[in-house]
């Protein structure tokens, strides 16, 4: 069924389009607020539908042209065709709800949402998929060559688990990222390697990681299907053309999925690391250094990275003699940035090598006053534990995009810091945390950083104040 001059009247969940038919929400991935649309039905559910366009009879003063010519197919970048100032805009919308809609929060203090200083070529990380499963365009199928080559180096396709799309150039990361993920196709192809298979789960070449840093670190990492000559082959290959590259691994993955945290790391060439420098909190500290390794996390928008943590120290207003909880601290990131301006920092991460990384980069830095526990935050932080290490004057939290888990949300209303900094990835989660966490605190402001321009992901920095 399709629905004519439908008027797209928000910017919705996952990057979607919001539109209105009678009583119901129908969401449209690819259009901006402002667009009238005839819009096909793809699925109707009990509350929603979904649609596509099919034609564009107004095209909203919202809009800007794509500067990407994948766009439309990945999905990585849904709102490109929306003007920044635009983007800006309905991500802080969408903070605001979440915390008035979710959060049940009144006139929550929001300060202007920051922007990325870069909108291109912004991430340091990125992650190809070798498949066996080009998705074809209209194009492609107009032609012989599309018909028979179906292997792709790229992003899935959304929704579809076995569908690539052929990447010939990404605006998300600098050179040599484009260069470095082409040449490993053409030698794939003109040596006639097997792109991995999803349906089937064959097929030699798997994944290309390129992570990279404002310090001229480039790491590498190439994951095979198994064993084989032609592995190694391939990374001379990489190494030769690519003299740059400063730390080259790879990796077997033989299971069914993709994560690789699980499995042994190759070093190939180069150092096991690649390096992260982060300016001081304050004018005339000292840098800190991070040693990233390949499975290390770093936030990917490096630049705005500096701005994030600047903000959730500001936050703090260390006086420095406090004892800081980091709750969910991965790499010890935020932990080693204000070790520095407080007496004491207890980190705590459930992934062990992020707390390994954690402690190296304390060690690097001269840094002295942080202790790392790993483990499950929730099963960490007992009151045995809380006794043992002491009780926090302040703590920062920057969970994962599911949020706390309410068991820690009742340990820190039990602890009753008298301030909690909450950085979060996800504005909805985050705003389900904060209700719980106003039987005993008050949000005094909030912060959101654009740390992806072109989605719809936004990050959000809160202060929380005990009351009194």
């Amino acid at each position: 069924m399709i629905y004519e001059n439908i008027e797209i009247i928000d910017a919705g969940a996952e990057g979607m389009a919001v539109g209105k038919i009678g009583d119901k929400i129908i969401f449209v991935p690819f259009l901006v607020p402002g667009d009238v649309a005839d819009i096909q039905m793809t699925k109707k559910k009990k509350r929603y539908l979904e649609g596509k366009a099919v034609h564009i009879r107004v095209f909203s003063p919202k809009r800007t042209v794509a500067h990407c010519a994948h766009f439309g197919l990945c999905g990585g970048c849904r709102w490109q065709n929306m003007k920044y100032e635009e983007q800006l805009f309905y991500k802080q919308k969408q903070v605001f709800d979440n915390l008035t809609r979710i959060g049940k929060l009144v006139n929550p203090n929001i300060l202007p949402i920051l922007p990325s200083p870069e909108t291109t070529f912004y991430r340091n990380k990125l992650d190809f998929t070798f498949s066996n499963h080009r998705w074809l365009t209209d194009e492609d199928k107009n032609t012989e060559k599309g018909l028979t080559d179906t292997r792709a180096v790229g992003f899935h396709i959304p929704q579809f688990f076995d569908k690539v799309v052929d990447i010939q150039n990404c605006y998300h990361q600098k050179d040599p990222s484009n260069a470095i993920r082409n040449e490993a196709r053409n030698y794939a192809r003109e040596h006639n390697l097997s792109f991995y298979d999803v349906r089937i789960w064959k097929g030699l070449l798997r994944n290309l990681i390129i992570r990279s840093t404002q310090a001229g670190g480039l790491m590498v990492i190439m994951v095979f299907r198994n064993e084989d000559p032609e592995n190694e082959r391939m990374m001379t290959f990489l190494a030769s053309r690519f003299p740059e590259i400063t730390s080259l691994y790879y990796v077997i993955n033989q299971k069914k999925n993709d994560t690789i945290y699980d499995l042994s790391f190759n070093l190939f060439k180069g150092e096991p690391f690649i390096t992260e420098i982060m300016p001081p909190f304050i004018p005339g500290g000292k840098d800190i250094q991070f040693r990233i390794g390949p499975l290390s996390f770093f936030q990917t928008n490096s630049l705005q990275a500096i701005q994030l943590y600047k903000i959730a120290a500001g936050f703090a207003s260390f006086s420095g003699d406090d004892h800081v909880y980091d709750l969910y601290t991965g790499t010890g990131t935020i932990a080693n940035y204000i070790a520095p301006y407080v007496r004491k920092v207890t980190g705590i991460d459930s992934v062990a090598a992020a707390i390994g990384d954690a402690e190296i980069n304390s060690q690097i830095n001269g840094i002295s006053n942080t202790l790392f526990f790993a483990g499950e935050t929730e099963k960490i932080m007992t009151p045995e534990f809380i006794e043992a290490q002491g009780s926090p004057d302040i703590i920062i939290t920057d969970p994962p995009r599911n949020g706390m888990h309410e068991k820690v949300v009742r340990m820190i209303m039990d602890i009753r810091p008298s301030r909690i900094v909450y950085v979060s990835c996800n504005p909805a989660t985050q705003a389900r945390d904060m209700a719980l966490l106003s039987e005993s605190y008050l949000l005094e402001k909030c912060q959101p950083v654009d740390m992806f321009p072109h989605t719809q992901h936004v990050e959000n920095v809160a202060l929380l104040k005990l009351k009194q």
